[in-house]
């Protein structure tokens, strides 16, 4: 009997030879055995050069890594050094058999930084500039002629030599602007894909979905273009329309006798479509089918249905209602990685937006990867999407037209994303500082060229940017500076504040709003700094504001960077837009924590903590505040799970906060009940869930009852309550707190001259190890930095042991440092 795998294959053959056969596209990630050294070399050629393993003279020495890969893993939150800006190359060795006949061999790169140089052997097949869109490199010619020469065989055993060369050097003529609030990373930090496409394919697809405001008829428009080196005068094909239960609900054919431009393939009207919604995003597939002699290609596309409109003076409507844009941000960073985040990393990621109530966030401050966007398309969260024209000024020709072109292929390349109802043309584009001139007329005149070539390229979509007055009036929506209790003013002048900036203008948005908060650290007063600011003078970011130092009070210098204090700002602006029918929405600044290498003085170096994630995803006491306020599903987290030691006079009230969306809450201490509470949003903080409590000196009980319809959910923590009172910090108590799967967790305490921990202090500590283990470092986080702000007197870090032995130290500025061996 012949096996079923065998039978299949057989066929397959008997196919090929009838002359009709469609070949599986291929298209393969590129992602191990590839070797990176992260420096310039001589050229091309000391990447393939024949060497001697061993001999001293084979240099520079590659390192082994995995795509996507960031040259700055590490070094953008190194406390020691200024991160690396500079060229690093890559290489590998490919098998490449393409099986289409005359079909085009394709590199397709979802993203490198930020500028990059393609060679096959010694052979460089192209060059791109930007490091945020994603660019093909047709490798076709350049391998055909490898495989004709000698060292193909014999140096190279069959397979194709590809070296690659990445450089994020600073280049004033470049976007975004180093300038940026963020790391401009180096690398190919996206994934890259070999992909074999027959001699006609297609390059892209345009569907556009619309639907009238009673969601009553759409209609699908389909636009080709096709991918056509080889210069073919005739094409045809199949569009299939599937709904979002899989059934093929449309269906045409077309016949080209023409392919040189984008071609409309044909117009569907669907009636009644699903619409598509953050609460239930359905998605339509757009199935296209090209076929060139004997040879098929196929490429599908998701879009959606629906209608939005930012209502003149007024609030947003999706699908002809009013909806609250509930947002925040998002960069492409994470602890370990940087920039070079796996799928199963940015899966996590957007879930735990989802999760946290999420409809819609601005990608700041340029295009992201594909994968991000298809998960808002099928989470449901809108988007505003954004070209990286960010901040110093306005450059020349060669700057403009990158700009042109990274505003263009954005655009272009995420065209069919439902979830996309912004694009933006910049951001805070008065801040100079890259040229000798600052023209404003001159940045006016392209941020309106800019909003034209946006509106041609997609006239269903509005243009928006954030913070640049003088540019106020280019784009359909505006989002001015608003930082209430944190640059400037306090929380509760945000109303207020708004309410003026949304009479400026036709249509309103707020981006970026918030504050830092060190994650582990929390405070019994975190309002204390409001009372030095001064009120009545604006709310909004100014250039030196970012300062720790210098300049008028403001909470983002003076206040305490407490988990606490940013619980309240958020709470109060929550409960605020609640009453704010006009609003259109918010999107707070930002997600998740992010390396940035203009604040080095920061309580994590070179971090910006404005998150309500750290930059290892871990939550912070914040995103229980968004989930209380945004989401359905009944939830209750009491304020301090990561708070152990409160401290205060024996009796005193203390207040308990429980963040919920339930109607009602029972708070228990120590197993007795502090009563019912009802939830109300306009009663702050935790809309109405406090109490005021008093706790046994040493270990205190907290739980929570709360009541959600028939649903009832819990939540319990553990506190110990400090009453003695400490002097300033005298020396360091350092122990091993924990160890599970050869990791081993220290943490350091700052104890007075009597031994009681200084719950208060804010002293900079720096780990330190000797021997086989390995700290681990560099990564940005509260837990995870060698160098970090205590937070309530302590610090925690782990190392893994390596199987062996260590000496982990601990130093700090006035005080003895310590050791512990492991």
């Amino acid at each position: 009997m012949i096996p079923v795998r065998k039978l299949k294959s057989l066929l397959i053959l008997l196919l090929a030879t009838a002359g009709h056969i469609t070949i599986a596209q291929q298209k393969t990630r590129l992602i191990n055995n590839w070797e990176f050294v992260r420096q310039d070399l001589g050229g091309v050629w000391e990447a393939v050069r024949p060497v001697t393993p061993g001999n001293p003279e084979s240099l520079p020495i590659w390192d082994k890594v995995n795509l996507p890969h960031c040259f700055n893993a590490r070094d953008a939150v190194d406390p020691d050094v200024n991160y690396y800006q500079g060229p690093g190359w890559y290489r590998t060795t490919l098998n490449i058999n393409n099986p289409y006949a005359n079909g085009r061999t394709l590199l397709h790169f979802e993203g490198a930084g930020q500028k990059t140089d393609v060679y096959v052997y010694t052979t460089k097949v192209t060059s791109h500039l930007g490091g945020y869109d994603e660019w093909t490199a047709d490798i076709t010619k350049a391998v055909e002629d490898f495989k004709k020469t000698d060292v193909f065989n014999k140096q190279f055993k069959g397979k194709v030599p590809v070296e690659i060369r990445c450089d994020n050097s600073r280049d004033l003529e470049s976007i975004p602007s180093q300038l940026s609030d963020f790391n401009v990373y180096g690398g190919i930090y996206r994934y890259l894909n070999l992909v074999y496409v027959p001699a006609l394919s297609l390059d892209k697809i345009f569907a556009s979905a619309e639907v009238d405001k009673a969601g009553v008829l759409g209609k699908l428009d389909i636009k080709a273009r096709f991918y056509n080196p080889g210069n073919s005068q005739s094409a045809q094909g199949k569009i299939e329309i599937t709904d979002p239960q899989g059934k093929v609900i449309a269906s045409a054919p077309y016949n080209l006798n023409a392919i040189n431009t984008d071609v409309k393939l044909a117009g569907f009207q669907v009636k009644k479509p699903k619409l598509w919604s953050p609460a239930d995003p359905a998605l339509y597939k757009v199935t296209v089918t090209v076929k060139s002699g004997d040879q098929t290609f196929t490429q599908t596309e998701k879009v959606g249905f629906r209608n939005f409109e930012f209502v003149d003076n007024g609030p947003f409507n999706l699908n002809g209602k009013r909806l609250l844009l509930r947002g925040t941000h998002r960069h492409e960073d994470n602890a370990g990685v940087a920039e070079a985040m796996t799928e199963d990393m940015m899966v996590k990621e957007m879930q735990l937006m989802k999760d946290m109530g999420v409809n819609f966030i601005r990608l700041g401050h340029y295009q992201q990867s594909r994968i991000i966007l298809n998960l808002c398309d099928s989470l449901g969260i809108l988007v505003w999407e954004e070209e990286p024209w960010c901040r110093g000024g306005l450059g020349g020709e060669v700057y403009k037209n990158q700009a042109r072109a990274m505003l263009t292929n954005m655009i272009e390349q995420h065209y069919n994303h439902p979830a996309i109802i912004l694009w933006g043309l910049g951001n805070e584009n008065d801040w100079a500082g890259d040229f000798p001139e600052f023209d404003k007329a001159k940045i006016h005149a392209f941020m309106a060229e800019q909003n034209d070539r946006a509106h041609q390229l997609d006239p269903s979509r509005k243009t928006t940017i954030r913070r640049c007055d003088f540019c106020a009036d280019v784009p359909d929506v505006y989002s001015p500076s608003i930082w209430a209790g944190w640059y400037r003013g306090i929380y509760t002048e945000y109303k207020k504040t708004t309410e003026e900036e949304f009479k400026k203008v036709k249509h309103f948005f707020h981006a970026e709003w918030g504050g830092d908060s060190h994650a582990l650290r929390h405070s019994e007063n975190p309002d204390n700094a409001l009372s030095k600011v001064k009120t009545g003078t604006g709310t909004d970011e100014r250039l030196g504001d970012a300062s720790l130092v210098g300049g008028a009070a403001r909470v983002s210098k003076d206040g305490d960077w407490s988990e606490s204090y940013i619980c309240n700002l958020f709470d109060w602006h929550l409960k605020e837009q609640e009453t704010m029918p006009w609003l259109t929405g918010s999107a707070f600044w930002i997600f998740k924590d992010f390396s940035t290498p203009i604040r080095p003085d920061n309580p994590i170096p070179y971090m910006n903590q404005k998150g309500v994630v750290e930059r290892d995803m871990t939550p912070k006491e914040s995103y229980y505040v968004f989930q209380s306020y945004w989401t359905e599903k009944p939830m209750a987290h009491i304020y301090g799970h990561t708070w152990p030691i409160r401290w205060g006079e024996a009796g005193e009230y203390k207040m308990v906060k429980v963040y919920s969306n339930c109607d009602n809450a029972e708070l228990f201490v120590n197993g007795k009940s502090m009563g019912i509470k009802k939830r109300n949003s306009q009663d702050f903080p935790a809309a109405g869930l406090h109490w005021q409590v008093t706790f046994n000196k040493g270990k205190n009980n907290i739980k929570v009852i709360a009541h959600k319809g028939k649903t009832t959910v819990t939540d319990e923590i553990d506190q110990e309550y400090q009453t003695d009172k400490w002097d300033k910090p005298a020396h360091m108590v350092f122990q091993k707190i924990a160890e599970v799967n050869g990791i081993i967790t220290v943490q350091v305490k700052l104890v007075d001259s009597k031994g009681i921990q200084c719950l208060d202090a804010v002293n900079w500590v720096n780990f330190s190890l000797a021997g086989d283990g390995k700290l681990l470092d560099d990564l940005g986080t509260s837990s995870g930095s060698r160098k970090v702000q205590v937070y309530n007197g302590r610090a925690i870090i782990s190392l893994k042991t390596n199987g062996g032995k260590s000496v982990v130290g601990v130093a700090s500025p006035g005080l003895q440092s310590v050791f512990i061996n492991l």
